[in-house]
């Protein structure tokens, strides 16, 4: 089975997409090994005015930066024809043997990846009322790659499936059990992340079981999850991805009496409360500055510095609360974007779990090393950079192979 992966992740306004390569004499015929990148890149604006196309080569080398000719609006639609016609243009490209998707919902049903079929997704459709920011995006393209390669397989990957290992005590709200039996129940999400940083995590330790671990996904999106040897036993996110830790423009978790609040005493409507908290709050609402980690960072503004201190003792106190469902914790793995790059921030939450036995290498956080934990740290610190797309690529190998 040779040939490329396209791997699709499809928002509102962007679809971001991957290709990796599979070539069917590799050593190792399934997982991340038997892959290799070709192709990263993204689409933005879309709908737009000014609709962009970004690829980059599996080096990271600039490909193409431009933007896309179109007689009309350039819509997710255009945006994938076009990407289907940029690859198959491109000198050397393989066949392209299947197409894997991002899809944020799998409810309660689905516990692991699947080839889609029509009722698929009708299954997947029905999900909606629970992401409906998210779950339209990522079902259009799989119907619009059906009409227009209609022979190629295709593979949905959940975010939330991950999470299904987890008990009933973990999942359950303590709300009238008709609402828990109708899927009022936390599902947590960034499980695709989680999956791939656990077992890079394992291949650092050369194999050896992981233990009890909180991996910490902190971006533009942030979340917390425990887990015991790989499996997942806890996580910040709830019912939506609004919940568990404030993030670039979402709250976190919040007293749902601030919520009635809003509602019945000014006077606001669920369109306006649902912008506040979507967009309106976070690293966004508290500075007044930006989202952006980077540019918090490096202002003098003390409502940034505040901005940061909560995050921080956000992150400390979750972690504890994963640590004690987990029975405890052996590695610490910072990844995603702030995760991964901002150096201060790592500093300062290994700070707070110094009580858990952390004790940070200095040189080591600030140079980005993959360890940054000293030698003789009772728990060890780690930055794992995450990769979505390659996990959902092993997966749709694994299914299209027959796995």
């Amino acid at each position: 089975m040779s040939g490329d992966l396209l791997i699709v992740n499809s928002g509102s306004s962007s679809i971001k997409f991957a290709v990796f390569g599979h070539a069917a004499d590799s050593e190792s015929s399934e997982g991340m090994d038997a892959l290799s990148l070709r192709y990263r890149g993204h689409f933005s604006g879309l709908g737009g005015d000014r609709p962009r196309l970004l690829v980059r080569d599996g080096m990271g080398h600039d490909l193409t930066d431009e933007t896309p000719a179109s007689e009309g609006v350039f819509n997710h639609a255009a945006a994938l024809q076009n990407l289907l016609g940029w690859l198959e243009g491109q000198p050397g490209s393989g066949q392209i043997l299947a197409i894997g998707h991002r899809v944020v919902h799998g409810g309660r049903d689905y516990r692991q990846p699947v080839r889609l079929d029509a009722a698929t997704l009708e299954r997947l459709d029905a999900l909606t009322p629970l992401a409906p920011l998210h779950q339209p995006h990522s079902v259009a393209p799989m119907r619009l790659f059906a009409a227009l390669r209609p022979e190629l397989p295709q593979v949905a990957c959940f975010d939330t499936s991950f999470h299904t290992s987890q008990s009933w005590a973990a999942q359950a709200y303590a709300l009238p059990r008709r609402l828990s039996e109708a899927g009022f129940i936390r599902y947590g999400f960034h499980g695709l992340s989680y999956e791939y940083v656990s077992r890079r995590l394992a291949q650092h330790l050369d194999g050896a079981p992981t233990g009890r671990v909180v991996m910490a996904h902190l971006g533009n999106g942030s979340s917390l999850c425990a887990t015991r040897d790989g499996v997942s036993v806890a996580s910040s996110m709830g019912f939506t991805t609004l919940d568990g830790l404030p993030m670039g423009t979402r709250c976190g978790y919040l007293d749902p009496g601030v919520v009635l609040h809003l509602l019945q005493q000014e006077g606001l409507t669920p369109e306006q409360v649902a912008r506040v908290l979507y967009h309106e709050s976070g690293l966004l609402g508290v500075s007044g500055i930006s989202a952006d980690m980077r540019v918090l960072l490096d202002s003098t503004e003390s409502s940034a510095r505040e901005a940061i201190e909560l995050f921080v003792h956000r992150i400390v106190r979750e972690i504890g609360a994963l640590a004690a469902v987990a029975g405890g914790m052996d590695h610490l793995v910072f990844t995603a974007g702030i995760g991964e790059r901002a150096a201060p921030v790592r500093e300062a939450v290994s700070a707070g779990c110094g009580w858990l036995g952390l004790e940070l290498d200095a040189d080591a956080n600030a140079a980005h090393a993959t360890r940054i934990s000293t030698d003789d740290s009772r728990v060890s610190a780690w930055v794992i950079p995450t990769d979505e797309e390659l996990m959902i690529a092993c997966h749709t190998l694994r299914l299209c192979a027959g796995g």
